[in-house]
């Protein structure tokens, strides 16, 4: 049972708390695009009555391809985080890689992501702790639920224990990813918020060759069971045109189609917290 809540801003993660949205684009495309989706994004929360933390990336290092767009870098892309944060008043989340990013990084974000395949990265995972802001480790294709202890001591040795855990689908083999919902009741054992990142969970890891494909006609049934499951928020990379998108589009929700996920995923997480999940 999660017992800590990490406030960010003024919201309240987990120990009852309503759901967390945390969306935005995949990359930062252009500043245009990203303020855009940024500003709908806050509309159409602000509308269904679901917190926000506006999310994207300023450099996906680790695409499947050298020739893959990985966006504007870390110097232009906190300048439209922080134009995001400054002007449509939303906190704002972005992933680092290296630990020569994790200074500038923590001046503008409000929290700060581990990705995936470096969740298990000591020296990384530490430094971002010294810096006192909220981190959310996405849980490591690769890892079982229980292994997530151990990174949640590398971070609480810094004294830091504004931790978030992210599931995000294990790896099943050729270009394929399920996920196992028992991980999210495991981890949140561990007294932290949980939370289902409902479109890489449906990615297929390079199975367009050059880059990842997906199946996001499954976002809405997953992101129902994981609320179900009792996760204390949702994960969701979304797009004006998932088909034009330069990274990730095949997994991408529309933002047309968001109010409806989040309509439903209300009632569902309402559901269970009276229920005392």
């Amino acid at each position: 049972m999660v017992t800590t809540t990490v406030k960010v801003g003024n919201i309240g993660i987990g120990n009852g708390n309503p759901f967390l949205l945390i969306a935005g684009p995949c990359v930062i495309e252009s500043r245009k695009s990203c303020i855009e989706i940024a500003a709908r994004l806050k509309d159409l929360c602000q509308k269904v009555d679901v917190p926000l933390i506006f999310k994207t990336s300023f450099d996906k290092a680790n695409r499947s391809s050298v020739d893959s767009y990985r966006g504007p870098g870390i110097e232009k892309g906190l300048d439209v985080l922080s134009e995001i944060k400054d002007k449509l008043k939303l906190p704002v989340l972005s992933d680092v890689h290296r630990i020569s990013e994790v200074d500038n990084a923590s001046k503008v974000l409000d929290v700060i992501q581990v990705p995936a395949f470096l969740c298990r990265q000591t020296d990384l995972l530490q430094e971002i702790a010294k810096k006192g802001k909220p981190i959310n480790i996405k849980k490591g294709q690769f890892l079982a639920p229980w292994d997530t202890k151990n990174i949640i001591e590398k971070i609480e040795h810094k004294g830091n224990k504004k931790i978030l855990l992210t599931e995000r689908g294990t790896s099943f083999g050729y270009n394929n990813l399920v996920v196992d919902f028992r991980g999210i009741a495991i981890m949140r054992r561990f007294g932290y918020p949980v939370g289902f990142d409902a479109t890489h969970s449906v990615q297929l890891p390079g199975g367009a060759g050059k880059s990842s494909s997906g199946e996001r006609e499954f976002v809405m049934p997953l992101t129902r069971s994981a609320l179900a499951f009792g996760c204390d928020f949702i994960y969701m990379e979304v797009h004006k045109n998932p088909k034009k998108a330069l990274c990730d589009g095949p997994n991408m929700v529309d933002l047309k189609e968001l109010e409806r996920i989040l309509k439903i995923g209300k009632r569902i997480d309402k559901l269970i917290k009276e229920e005392g999940y």
